[in-house]
């Protein structure tokens, strides 16, 4: 493909476009790796402490060990460790976790799993925040708002 010659202001803009779209992409590929290996570190969680015979100090001591083990690393507190569990109970279908779920900043599913208990109100919102673009922020706004409460509303109303 052969580009057209431009100058100097359109040829740098477009570069530093490029950049920016490379970054963006980089960010949303770590992202989506780091949720499926919180997934995948909370289903295992889940399917040893329950068959396993480990008793409930088991995340506390797993919290320490891959702290120790990756002193680099964040992400492994105790409350993490519980929101990875909750993450995989809450979705068992690693499907969902990797075509839904992974769009989503952590912050942002720590928000949906801790505010909205119904799954379809929760899935709702996830979709509405990877349409929209919805930081953090504006997500907990949506929800404070009870904004899936009054979009039932008014599709009620008008059907």
């Amino acid at each position: 493909m052969i580009e057209k010659s431009m100058n100097y202001n359109e040829f740098i803009s477009q570069i530093k476009n490029e950049i920016k779209e490379s970054q963006n992409n980089a960010i949303l590929s770590v992202n989506r790796e780091l949720l499926l290996l919180y997934w995948k570190v909370g289903r295992k969680i889940l399917v040893n402490v329950n068959s396993a015979d480990w008793g409930s100090k088991i995340i506390p001591k797993l919290s320490k060990e891959l702290k120790h083990s990756f002193p680099d690393l964040k992400g492994f507190s105790e409350r993490n460790l519980k929101y990875m569990r909750r993450l995989a109970e809450e979705y068992p279908d690693y499907s969902i976790v990797q075509q839904v779920v992974a769009q989503l900043s952590w912050s942002h599913n720590l928000v949906l799993l801790d505010r909205i208990k119904d799954k379809s109100e929760r899935q709702w919102y996830m979709t509405k925040a990877i349409d929209n673009r919805w930081s953090r922020n504006v997500l907990v706004q949506q929800i404070e708002s009870n904004l899936y409460e009054r979009q039932q509303l008014v599709e009620k109303t008008s059907n």
